[in-house]
């Protein structure tokens, strides 16, 4: 398949979500994921995990702040897209893409990053398109989050999850781009699409995906199925944020985002592992039954998450008796 490359008039969206002024000690951060095939015949999830992103991307990384990278693609249709996007999204983004390259974290720092991540996601859409290996049939979602220092930036597009834990409060960093999004299906049915059953041209289960050409208009149409991210960004603080959970919708079809982050919150109190954790969420979305494939990445922003004051049982205590107290007691029984 040979197609030439498709542009979007509907633009990445920018939101900033909070703001602190506290630092993330980013040495601190450390993560573990886990994936499994579920009951599909294959697995079509692919994912990215890098803690230091310094000395992955080595003489490229510019910045003098520390950051991490992480990123799931769901497949469909076949595991082809999510692994093309998977093997090239580093180099679309940090190379491809007019990475924004200041030491300083300012509005027009967000602004450039916004474009960057639009841009990187349209270039692997139209990759995808030009890739004669990946039928137009086949597609995926895409979800990454970019740790800047104390910035977390999240760019979506479909149904993919990240969900922050905020002193043990769930708190969605995205946006599902699904037919039950009012504003998506506003958005499509504006541009002459439809649902059936609740998919896209009653195919597909959401409203934005790279690849899946054969759902995609032509160059200078506006597509009902669109690849453009939503981006958003916020400020962690230190005090506050404890980790994060980004997961393909397996996970969240069968558990809500305030149960997965209780369930990851209790076993890093007990083992403080978040690739664990990672399996723990993945194994209890396969005992609530899950229809899909299965994958979580746990992020943790503190060294430890502190179990709450007063939360440790209390020892027993042992009441002393006087010897005449034990022969009253004594006498008193064998009299009943």
């Amino acid at each position: 398949m040979n197609m030439s490359k498709q542009t979007y008039t509907n633009s990445a969206s920018i939101n900033i979500v909070s703001v602190s002024d506290s630092d993330v000690n980013l040495t601190n951060i450390r993560s573990g994921s886990h994936t499994d095939i579920g009951p599909r015949k294959f697995n079509e999830d692919e994912h990215i995990r890098i803690d230091d992103l310094s000395s992955h991307l080595g003489d490229l990384y510019k910045w003098s702040f520390p950051s991490s990278f992480y990123a799931i693609f769901d497949g469909h249709g076949g595991s082809e897209a999510s692994s093309y996007v998977k093997n090239h999204v580093m180099k679309l983004l940090f190379e491809d893409s007019d990475f924004p390259q200041s030491s300083d974290i300012n509005k027009t720092f967000l602004k450039d990053l916004e474009d960057s991540h639009s841009k990187a996601f349209l270039l692997a859409d139209n990759a995808i398109a030009n890739e004669c290996s990946i039928s137009d049939d086949c597609g995926t979602t895409a979800l990454t989050v970019l740790v800047l220092g104390q910035h977390l930036v999240i760019a979506n597009a479909g149904d993919c999850r990240a969900v922050l834990c905020r002193n043990g409060i769930a708190i969605p960093m995205s946006q599902d781009h699904r037919p039950s999004c009012l504003q998506e299906r506003k958005r499509v049915e504006e541009l002459g699409g439809c649902f059936e059953g609740g998919f896209l041209d009653g195919d597909l289960a959401v409203t934005r995906a790279l690849g899946d050409w054969y759902l995609k208009l032509p160059i200078g149409s506006n597509s009902p199925l669109i690849a453009n991210p939503e981006v958003s960004v916020m400020v962690l603080s230190e005090e506050e944020d404890e980790f994060m959970i980004i997961g393909c919708d397996g996970i969240w079809d069968v558990m809500s985002n305030q149960a997965a982050v209780s369930l990851v919150r209790r076993e890093l109190r007990r083992h403080n592992d978040p690739k664990r954790c990672a399996m723990e969420l993945v194994k209890e979305g396969l005992r609530l039954h899950a229809a899909d494939n299965l994958t979580a990445i746990v992020v943790c922003f503190k060294k430890r998450v502190e179990s709450p004051v007063g939360s440790t049982r209390p020892k027993s205590r042992r009441i002393a008796m006087s010897e005449e107290a034990r022969n009253t007691l004594r006498r008193s029984l064998l009299e009943f």
